[in-house]
């Protein structure tokens, strides 16, 4: 199986495929592709909300109706509710296009011509279309939009720069409009009844009315290239945004029919997709160089500024560390960006500023790109002076200084460490940091070393070996530095073959060793005072750095070796190569643990310092790929049988994180009673969600209710008290008529026969008469908890009761048990005591058996207590209730014990991780 399991992919925001806004309520919610799945941000501030999980194929189109993403992918359509799949419409012959949505059908396009109309509600495993129609040959469709006001039709742009409108409930063919002899690359609706703006190949934007066949007006894109996208301003203002293929916004007034602003550095690629939010001065953008922007338009000249923004990198990153204790990573790629990532919350990653690019970019008239460093060869971060200076130093492609950057504020920091030794010392190749974090260390194509104070900037140590001129250190490039924990040792490697060690304050060579071909690449581990190092030849070679000495060897490798990386406790040193591998040796036992392959060659890891995950990037890929070390979660005797050996596993690449990572949301629903029900919900606006009582009897399930009414049933008593009235409630002074009634709780009164109440004297037969109807009176008055308790015991089923006493408020349970309570001073209440002594004796049934289902456990243990609490006494008093009581007891300890015990292996699991380390 292997150490190393895929787990999820970070720093992709979206790519070429155009964005679906749709708004949910007040909300606005972004559709966008990230390669073989789709996530949504919400809007508000660009958080993301879920991604779908991954299909076979790349999305070349999405569509969105109600809770119901559409998804393009081959020839397929792929039918979501929020992150689940419930569908996948396939009757297309050749690769899909374009889809869209139109009222409640969905459209698509293929690459022969042909237009399918499906049924947005049809859910069913083979679903067809409910028509098609066949565009016109030979024609490639480029763009599907459907006019405003416009029943069933839809406008279709082609490759070959026709427009055609078709009637979607027909299939016909309604009208052939001139066209422009340029490729229609985008088409969309104007708030203008009637009238649609629409990008050709040749850069032109024509505002054109669909009714009478006339162009309104015309605009030439400020840049040369095609019009990508389009977009009218809603909120009234005659505003028409435009993106090229060289990622520039225009910005044009429809009023004057003139350019208004220009966003010049917009997006660094063709932008794909252009929104105005619906009455809002806000343009939403996105473009292939992985971000997607939000612009308002806000001051007096009408120009934009950025709002807010999620991007990643544009170009595949080149080096990547772990930051401080994992749950960061810093990562610089070949888009001259230097990028801090969060493993915890996406919205936490940015890019570390250079220092007012944009400013310095738009006085300069010169793109943001060209005044951005040049990629970052190598870095080193120390995080035990974040607060107090810079932190991190960096070498970059060409440059012969090195720069500073303090994490703390996410900026290039003030000083420059340039070399100060050497006529032609070249450009800065290799960096470190000492683990004090006051002095950096730097070394040259020319083979210089030379040690710095990073918060001042000023040389502090030159190491140059005697024998070389020019106070150098190596005769080749400098290829690593490391520094050891105590700050005694300086390790550098270079290209004439050689590692050297030195004394870190005095700068005397103190040993060294020659390799036997150039070094390619060299890693320190400090806890354990152990070098790897790896040459030309491939060979993984392991030193003693304090002994001077070489202690292993590993071979296995068949390309030349990109990256090097040791565990926290150096046991582990892992390795990638251009064969495609990634290969974990055992330190310790000398031997090959783990070796996997995947298609795409590494060209930097990390292992975070609790080891549990181990990141990876990779050629052609703008993400940064976290993989899940296995043995973190298994068994010690697992530990030698966990890896592959000297056996290569294949491994695909881990993805976009999943909604849910389970394998059931991949798969259709299989049965039909839950299809139905999801059609039904479909016709519906609002949907309401259901849930299950019980999922399974041996899990506690919560009753679902406001948490202060079961919570009042405990400190009753204290409301009662804090709720009582200053002064006694006075009686009228003159009574209102009312008529002789009997109490009840249930708040309807029940009357007495008014002739029971006159004077006067009865016969013997009137007073047995009267006795008798009193009594039934008596027993009919029983409220209706009484009733559903003796019913409920009946029956042996308490599900009733239980439901009865939900809906009742805190203090109309206290009364109903209050009136349970045995009167022992009247002794001509025998009866009616024997009845109060069963009808407790069937509470504590009741209560056994609802404590026993596991059932709205907050609730009844709430219940349980305020019932004890008020028949205490009585049932001490009485054994039979006594037997019943320790049955009751019996129940609450069994339900509790096993839920203690899955809480306890909870506690034990997390505090065993949380402490994880090897």
């Amino acid at each position: 199986m292997g150490i190393f399991e895929p787990y999820r992919a970070l720093g992709y925001i979206t790519d070429n495929i155009p964005f679906v806004v749709q708004q949910r309520g007040l909300e606005n919610f972004v559709t966008v592709s990230v390669g073989k799945a789709f996530q949504i941000f919400n809007c508000a501030k660009l958080s993301l909300v879920f991604v779908a999980p991954q299909l076979e194929k790349r999305i070349r189109s999405l569509a969105c109706w109600r809770d119901y993403t559409y998804a393009a992918a081959g020839r397929s359509i792929f039918v979501f509710r929020r992150a689940q799949q419930v569908a996948q419409w396939s009757a297309h012959q050749s690769k899909i296009v374009h889809i869209v949505a139109l009222g409640d059908h969905i459209l698509s396009a293929d690459s022969k011509g042909w237009i399918f109309v499906w049924e947005a509600t049809n859910l069913e495993k083979e679903a067809a279309p409910v028509r098609n129609f066949f565009v016109e040959e030979p024609v490639l469709p480029t763009c599907l939009m459907h006019p405003d006001a416009y029943l069933n039709k839809v406008i279709v742009g082609t490759e070959e720069g026709s427009l055609f409108l078709w009637n979607i409930s027909t299939g016909k063919l309604l009208y052939k409009f001139k066209g422009w002899g340029s490729p229609i690359r985008c088409c969309v609706s104007s708030p203008a009844l009637d009238v649609v703006g629409i990008g050709c190949g040749d850069g032109k934007i024509y505002v054109h009315n669909l009714r009478f066949d006339e162009t309104v007006t015309t605009f030439s894109h400020t840049t040369r290239g095609s019009v990508t996208a389009l977009s009218f301003r809603t909120d009234g203002q005659p505003i028409l945004a435009a993106g090229g293929s060289s990622g520039v916004i225009s910005i044009w007034n429809l009023e004057k029919q003139k350019l208004q602003g220009v966003i010049k550095d917009a997006h660094e690629s063709a932008v794909c997709a252009l929104y105005f939010l619906s009455n809002e001065p806000v343009l939403l953008s996105a473009a292939a160089d992985n971000s997607i922007k939000m612009w308002i338009f806000d001051s007096n000249d009408g120009e934009a500024r950025l709002l807010r923004f999620r991007s990643g990198h544009s170009a595949p990153p080149a080096f990547m560390r772990y930051y401080g204790s994992g749950r960061h990573i810093l990562s610089a790629g070949h888009d001259r960006a230097f990028r801090m990532f969060s493993t915890i919350q996406d919205q936490q990653s940015r890019e570390l500023s250079q220092g007012h690019i944009a400013k310095r970019a738009k006085k300069l008239k010169l793109k943001e790109e060209e005044l951005k460093l040049p990629p970052v060869v190598c870095f080193d971060a120390a995080e035990i002076r974040e607060r107090d200076w810079c932190n991190v130093v960096t070498c970059h492609v060409d440059c012969t200084v090195a720069y500073t950057w303090r994490l703390q504020n996410f900026v290039i920091g003030e000083q420059i460490l340039k070399p100060t030794v050497g006529t032609n010392h070249g450009s800065v190749e290799a960096c470190a940091l000492s683990s004090c974090g006051n002095f950096a260390i730097i070394g040259t194509e020319a083979g210089h070393v030379e040690r710095f104070n990073i918060q001042s900037g000023l040389s502090r140590q030159i190491y140059h070996d005697a024998s070389l001129n020019d106070y150098k250190a190596h005769e080749g490039a400098v290829v690593g530095l490391a520094c050891d924990g105590t700050n005694n040792l300086i390790i550098s490697g270079s290209y004439d073959c050689h590692v050297k060690v030195w004394s870190f304050k005095g700068g005397q060579e103190k040993s060294r060793w020659l390799l036997g071909s150039p070094l390619v690449k060299m890693i320190f581990n400090r806890g354990s005072g152990l070098l790897a190092t790896v040459s030309y030849d491939l060979v993984l070679r392991v030193y003693d750095v304090e002994a001077a000495k070489l202690v292993r060897m590993f071979e296995g490798h068949k390309d030349r070796v990109t990256d090097l990386c040791f565990s926290e406790d150096g046991k582990w040193l892992l390795s990638s190569a251009m064969d495609g591998t990634i290969r974990v040796w055992d330190v310790v036992s000398s031997k090959q643990l783990d070796a996997m392959r995947v298609v795409d060659p590494v060209t930097s890891l990390s292992l975070s310092p609790s080891m549990d995950m181990l990141a990876t990037t990779h050629i052609g890929h703008n993400g940064i790929y976290l993989w899940g070390n296995r043995l973190i979660y298994t068994s010690t005797m697992d530990y030698e049988n966990a890896g592959s050996g000297k056996r290569v596993v294949d491994k695909s690449l881990p993805t976009v994180p999943s909604a849910h990572e389970s394998t059931e949301n991949c798969s259709f629903i299989e049965d039909p009673t839950a299809l139905k029900t999801e059609q039904r919900g479909l016709q519906q606006e609002e949907e309401d969600f259901t849930t299950s009582s019980q999922i399974m009897p041996q899990l506690v399930t919560l009753s679902l209710l406001p948490k202060a009414q079961w919570q009042s049933l405990l400190h009753l008593d204290i409301i009662k008290m804090r709720n009582k009235p200053v002064e006694p409630p006075k009686k009228p002074k003159k009574a209102p008529f009312f008529l002789p009634s009997l109490p009840s709780l249930s708040g309807d009164p029940t009357f007495v026969n008014l002739g029971s109440v006159g004077g006067g004297k009865r016969s013997e037969t009137e007073e047995k008469r009267q006795h008798l109807s009193t009594k039934n009176t008596a027993m009919d008055g029983d409220s209706s908890f009484i009733r559903l308790l003796y019913s409920c015991s009946e029956s042996k089923d308490f599900g009733n009761l239980l439901l009865f006493l939900k809906g009742l408020s805190p203090s109309e349970v206290d009364l109903e048990f209050q009136m349970l309570r045995v009167v022992d001073d009247l002794e001509s209440m025998d009866e009616s005591r024997g009845k109060q002594l069963q009808e407790i004796g069937l509470m504590l049934d009741f209560l056994t058996e609802a404590v026993s289902s596991r059932r709205d456990f907050e609730f009844v243990h709430g219940l349980t207590r305020l019932f004890l609490k008020v028949h205490g006494e009585t049932i001490l008093q009485q054994s039979t209730l006594q037997e019943k009581a320790k049955l009751l007891s019996d129940s609450v300890s069994a339900s509790w014990e096993r839920l203690d015990h899955m809480f306890q292996n909870v506690r034990c699991t997390l505090s065993f991780l949380s402490n994880a380390l090897y």
